[in-house]
């Protein structure tokens, strides 16, 4: 079963589009102060968020898809070396606030899972790509609902991608990889806090 939906996983990569023309946010870009929704549906601005402490900004697809729930693992493994380096990890996802709450291992992620149900964070930060509906009712069929998931039907996802945030809200390091299936590794998530201090 775990090899149909990853294929499955793998043709929807193929039928996607972009949702939007421009490209992603670099180093020496500002972020957006989009709103996001936490785990008990509260707003919170993203600015906000990451004015007190260096931030990792992590986007990742919704707590269904497994190449995200092992990326969401091993983030858990090095979130104690961010802390002593002062940096704090934010993952955002797709999934609407009740969703988050069931991420597979969710009580063992410490750090905090946000909501981009709408999709604002992911457009602003040029994220943004449409799955077609063909792919979106196949995924329906091996119990993958994206609607359901975002409590929307815009259909859209995001390319992972990983940001580091100074207390500025100015991007120091940006990693994004339209194949959904790359992750970047936890060690250079460190190295990339390290070397953003010096």
């Amino acid at each position: 079963m775990k090899k149909i939906i990853l294929s499955l996983l793998l043709l929807g990569a193929t039928i996607a589009h972009a949702e939007t023309n421009s490209a992603p946010l670099k180093v020496g870009d500002s972020i957006p102060d989009v709103t996001l929704r936490t785990e008990e549906n509260k707003e919170v601005k993203l600015r906000g968020l990451t004015a007190k402490q260096p931030t990792v900004l992590i986007f990742y697809r919704g707590g269904w898809c497994p190449f995200c729930t092992r990326q969401l693992k091993d983030l858990a493994g090095i979130e104690s070396d961010l802390k002593k380096q002062g940096a704090q990890l934010l993952a955002i996802s797709m999934d609407q606030p009740s969703k988050l709450k069931e991420t597979p291992d969710r009580e063992n992620l410490g750090y905090r899972l946000l909501s981009d149900s709408d999709a604002s964070a992911i457009k602003a930060f040029g994220l943004a790509f449409k799955v077609d509906d063909a792919t979106v009712e196949k995924y329906k069929s091996y119990k993958i609902d994206l609607e359901a998931a975002a409590g929307r039907n815009h259909h859209l996802l995001p390319h992972p991608a990983v940001f580091v945030v100074n207390t500025n809200g100015v991007i120091r390091f940006a990693h994004v990889n339209t194949d959904y299936k790359v992750r970047l590794a936890p060690e250079k998530i460190l190295e990339a806090v390290q070397d953003t201090k010096n």
